[in-house]
């Protein structure tokens, strides 16, 4: 697979690569100098920032407080 520098220093990865990683719009990368190597890396941190925030409590005060209830009814 190629992939061709644009103008801006741009470049789009090949969908087949973007599909095999799950990248979508605003994925961050983190882009690694190996000699004459480009290394991108999917940020591990960026997942999980996009998972924060998205799951409703039910009523729970936290994550916490959920978690204890859940354990209580088993």
């Amino acid at each position: 697979m190629e992939a061709t520098v644009a103008e801006r220093g741009q470049i789009t990865l090949p969908k087949a690569v973007r599909d095999a990683l799950g990248l979508t719009k605003g994925t961050l990368l983190k882009v690694e100098l190996d000699g004459s190597r480009i290394i991108l890396r999917k940020s591990v941190d960026d997942a999980i920032s996009k998972a924060r925030g998205k799951f409703a409590l039910d009523g729970f005060d936290s994550g916490e407080d959920a978690a204890r209830s859940m354990r209580d009814e088993e």
